[in-house]
């Protein structure tokens, strides 16, 4: 009896020795939640809206500017009045082509009356045919003059009109060359006029930058003191030689649409991006390595459980990788103490973690 006691208390203190493990501890961790990428950013430039067709306009005539009718950023319609020359010269020319005139035609009345004079004496017999043919060939020599000086006064007139700078299309006024007091040549620039139906994007871009633009490059245009105003744009031209000075090359950008916001002269903010297949850009600490594969540990949000995932790397600096879409948008990943994790463990996700 003594020995079935002492067995069966061996048996209960077996039985109290046993004890359950311990739960795992709830490690906390870092996480990011991920945002996949299915556009590249090419870079953000500074540029402006102008009009696509401008021109550059002066007088026909020389002589010096008598006044300025428009300042710049006027609005004109087509045959408004932009400047004028003093036009003391021009009225001299047509006041000494109107003379020059007025004598042709006094010895064209003499010219015809002494015509008119020999064909009578010779065909009463008592001229000589010398005398008519002579008198003949001076009638036709005056028309001939007063064809002259009335091409002559016409083309004064002309020169009069000059001394005026009108516009020939509706236009805004962009720019001054001259100012009033300014004696100018003929054909020398003197105002630029831009037609305000077309408008277009014009940036600098580097050099370098060019060469590599994808075809299907999309531009984003923001008016910079209004980044609610924006539209789209397609490349038009870029020059095909670069600045010596800055290494740059214009480019001018067709507009999707024109907002009213995007007024001529506007500063604009153009943000290049390209379509690319959907990526992840994580931090570099989000990578664990085992037996040369590369994987990452994804937080379940239900159980608040991690598990590890194999996946494929695009690139990687010192602080970033860029992951394929084996990794989805809305997941969330552990960024910090990989190493330590074991598949199914619980975790607590840090409240700084990013959300």
């Amino acid at each position: 009896m003594k020995r079935l006691l002492l067995v069966l208390g061996a048996v209960l203190l077996a039985a109290c020795s046993k004890k359950e493990p311990p739960p795992e501890p709830i490690r906390p961790v870092l996480s990011i939640k991920v945002q996949a990428l299915d556009e590249q950013n090419l870079g953000r430039f500074a540029g402006s809206i102008q009009a696509r067709y401008e021109s550059n306009i002066g007088f026909r005539v020389p002589g010096r500017i008598a006044s300025r009718n428009v300042d710049v950023g006027a609005e004109v319609e087509k045959g408004a009045l932009l400047a004028t020359l003093d036009p003391t010269d021009q009225q001299n020319q047509l006041r000494s082509a109107q003379g020059d005139l007025a004598r042709v035609q006094a010895q064209l009345i003499n010219a015809q009356a002494n015509a008119r004079r020999q064909q009578e004496l010779f065909d009463r017999g008592v001229g000589a045919q010398a005398q008519l043919d002579i008198a003949q060939t001076d009638l036709k020599t005056t028309q001939a003059s007063l064809d002259q000086a009335r091409a002559a006064v016409d083309q004064a007139k002309d020169q009069l009109d000059y001394v005026q700078l009108r516009t020939d299309h509706k236009a805004i006024v962009t720019a001054w060359n001259a100012e009033a007091g300014q004696v100018v040549t003929a054909g020398q620039q003197v105002v630029t006029l831009a037609q305000p139906d077309i408008k277009e994007a014009v940036i600098d871009l580097p050099d370098t930058l060019v060469d590599q633009l994808p075809a299907d490059v999309v531009f984003q245009v923001a008016a910079e003191l209004d980044p609610r105003i924006t539209t789209t744009a397609i490349v038009r031209e870029i020059e095909p030689q670069a600045q010596s000075a800055t290494r740059t090359r214009r480019a001018r950008l067709s507009l999707t649409d024109t907002p009213p916001g995007l007024r001529l002269g506007t500063a604009i903010g153009v943000t290049l991006s390209s379509a690319i297949k959907p990526r992840v850009e994580l931090p570099v600490s989000v990578l664990q390595e085992v037996d040369g594969k590369l994987r990452i540990w994804v937080v379940d949000p239900q159980t608040h459980t991690v598990s590890p995932r194999d996946v494929s790397l695009i690139s990687r600096t010192d602080s970033i990788v860029v992951l394929t879409d084996s990794v989805k948008s809305g997941e969330r990943v552990v960024s910090a103490g990989v190493n330590s994790l074991k598949p199914g463990q619980k975790v607590k996700i840090d409240e700084d973690s990013p959300q």
